[in-house]
Parts: structure tokens; C-alpha cells; sequence
């Protein structure tokens, strides 16, 4: 090679490496970020649709409009309900929504094939990192794509009233079946959904359906509406109630009457995500902003934020769990990850292998 080419030939290299290097930088995270951040900016606003409670709302909208000067406009409304309305809207050619947070069955059936995969939104490393998540990344949709996970967590689905009902009377689920206790149960309507559902479901695979027919035939007072329930506990009316939550409870037990959560029973615990399923509309309305909202949610500030808003323990490793009386605990300090995978009952696999044959089963003994 004549000392002419060689030297035209550095050059070209020269001018490749430099190329890449340019191109490395520019699709760095920090440099994607700062632009998405520019066009989010320009687009103004984004809009999220989330789980109702004024505390969950305050708080997002004042920390994340303080932090990134962009308008968020909160849509709150039940999962089932903010879902139907959304896809109804999809439906008819209307982009008005750019991100939906509640649980997992409105995302996996009322949004499918309307969604875009949460990771094509991840720019944080923090982020996009796994090990910052206990379990890893982790999605409620058989695709692993469209509907992501981020709050895990056990709660206290059965409650008593200290006045009528003793702890070690009601230590086994077999317990419930006592002749005493027939109509002095209160039970959130599994076929609606919710905490209700979640027990049901569990009862069915642990208990079976013959454990669910003599539960049944205690006269439970099944309700859809869980305050009445709720109240009716405050009262005496009801000596236990199964599958609410402690929302229901806090006003009472903030008054001092003596309703409580029941020690874990001997029937062992299931792990739930609660309203922390994420997702993010096919073609939003503000997709720079969208991004923006997605990786705040889910990094570490973000997760503060919706934790301590709305009491419902995160994935991620570096957020400390709520600590308030009666807050719900974190999956990971009862469980292995592998345990969580075999008890959950919310993704859409569980769904189709437990939750839809527990539901029939519901349909056709309670009337």
C-alpha cells in the first residue's frame, strides 16, 4: 500500500470512529432525555388516568409539575370504568389519554391491542435497570410488554370488630364455617372484582369449590358496595368482613372503634399489585411528555410519591416501605420472588387458569 493511500486510509477510519462516537453520544440517555424533555415541554401537558382518592391526585400533580414545568392533567375514576371509557374513546378514533396506572384485568382485556410496550417508554437508567426491582421487570400480560407491575404487595382483607369477635376464634378459614358466625360475615361481591375477588380466588385454589359452597350457606352479607359493609362491621352489625381493604377501615380506626385487621391466617397469604399496573395508549395524544411521566413514575421519586399517596408498597429496592399502623407490607418481606410467582393471581396466565373458573364459581352460588 503506497504511503498516499495508507494515509487516506487513517483518515477514513478517523473520520468512522469519530462518526460513532458522535452517534453514541447523541443516543445517549442523558442526551434522549434532555430532548424528550425540551419536546415535552412544547407539547405542554400530558394527561394520566389513575385510581380515584384526592391524597394519590394532590400529590402527583404537585411534585411532578414542580419537577419538569409540564401540565398534568389527572383523570381519576374506578380501573373498570376509566378503562371502558378510554378504549370506548380509542374506539372512535379519539387520542386523549397518554397513560393509565390501576389494576391488572382492565389493562390485560378492556386495552388490549391498544397499548404500547412500557419498555419502548424506559430512558432513566435507573429505570430501565432491573436490578433496581425486586423481582426484576415484570408485566401482567402474556406478551410481558404492555402491562407493567410496579407495587407488590400483602394486605388485610379480613377484619373483625374486637367487640364480638376474639383473633384466636378466627385463625383457619374452616373457622368461618362455625354456626356462629353465620350472618355476621360481610363479603366484598367477588364477581365485582377487587380485595373481594382476590380472597375468592384464593379460597378456591386452596380451599376448593366445596369450601366456597359451605361458606356460602352462612348467610353472608355479599355486597358490591364496600362502605355498607364497612360500616356495618363500625357497628356490630357484622362481626368480620372478608376482602376489604384498609381504606374502608382508617376512618374508624382513626375514631377509635375497635374494628381490626385479623393476624395472618394459618391458610397462608397471597401477594397483589393493587392499582400498580402501568400502561401507555398506541399513538398518545403527548408522547414526549407521556415518556417524561413514565420514567418519573418509575424511578425512585416517582415511586415515593404514588407509594406514600395512595399506601401501597413498590417493587423497587430503594424505596423505603410505609411504616404508618396498619400499612400494608411489602411482598418481598414475606415471600421469595418465586413464591410471588406461585401465589399471585392477577397476571393474565393466573387470570385464565384461576381467576375466570373462580368467578363462575361465584356466578353460580351466589344469588
Amino acid at each position: 500500500m503506497s504511503r498516499k493511500n495508507y494515509s487516506a486510509g487513517l483518515v477514513v477510519s478517523a473520520a468512522v470512529v469519530l462518526l460513532f462516537t458522535v452517534q453514541a453520544r447523541a443516543q445517549s440517555p442523558e442526551a434522549e432525555w434532555q430532548r424528550t424533555l425540551t419536546a415535552a415541554r412544547k407539547e405542554g401537558k400530558v394527561v394520566v388516568s389513575i385510581p380515584p382518592g384526592a391524597e394519590l391526585r394532590n400529590a402527583l400533580k404537585e411534585v411532578f409539575e414542580r419537577r419538569f414545568r409540564i401540565e398534568l392533567e389527572l383523570v381519576t375514576g374506578r380501573g373498570g370504568s376509566s378503562a371502558k371509557k378510554i378504549a370506548d374513546e380509542y374506539s372512535a378514533g379519539l387520542r386523549l389519554t397518554d397513560v393509565h396506572t390501576g389494576g391488572s384485568s382492565p389493562i390485560i382485556y378492556t386495552l388490549a391491542g391498544m397499548l404500547d410496550p412500557v419498555e419502548s417508554q424506559f430512558i432513566l437508567p435507573e429505570v430501565s435497570g432491573a436490578r433496581q426491582w425486586w423481582g426484576g421487570h415484570m408485566y401482567v400480560d402474556k406478551a410481558k410488554r404492555y402491562g407493567y407491575s410496579f407495587l407488590a404487595f400483602v394486605q388485610d382483607a379480613v377484619w373483625y370488630n374486637a367487640s364480638l369477635a376474639k383473633p384466636d376464634e378466627l385463625r383457619s378459614y374452616d373457622d368461618f364455617l362455625n354456626p356462629k358466625w353465620k350472618g355476621k360475615i360481610g363479603y366484598s361481591d367477588p364477581r365485582r372484582g377487587g380485595a373481594g375477588q382476590g380472597n375468592w380466588n384464593f379460597l378456591w385454589k386452596t380451599k376448593g369449590e366445596e369450601y366456597l359452597k359451605k361458606l356460602v350457606q352462612q348467610n353472608p352479607v355479599i355486597m358490591s358496595e364496600e362502605r355498607p359493609l364497612a360500616e356495618a362491621l363500625a357497628k356490630g352489625s357484622l362481626a368480620v368482613t372478608i376482602g376489604l381493604d384498609i381504606d374502608n377501615f382508617m376512618p374508624f380506626v382513626k375514631a377509635g372503634i375497635p374494628v381490626k385487621p385479623l393476624p395472618q391466617m394459618k391458610d397462608g397469604i397471597y401477594p397483589v399489585t393493587g392499582s400498580g399496573v402501568l400502561a401507555v395508549m398506541k399513538n398518545p395524544p403527548h408522547p414526549n411528555a407521556a415518556k417524561v411521566f413514565v420514567n418519573w413514575l418509575l424511578s425512585k421519586d416517582g415511586q415515593e410519591t404514588y407509594q406514600n399517596a395512595i399506601g401501597e408498597p413498590t417493587r423497587r429496592l430503594d424505596v423505603a416501605p410505609p411504616k404508618e399502623e396498619y400499612a400494608l407490607r411489602p411482598a418481598r418481606e414475606f415471600m421469595s420472588v418465586e413464591q410471588y410467582h406461585q401465589l399471585e393471581g392477577h397476571t393474565e396466565e393466573k387470570q385464565e387458569s384461576m381467576r375466570k373458573p373462580s368467578v363462575a364459581v361465584a356466578e353460580r352460588l351466589i344469588k
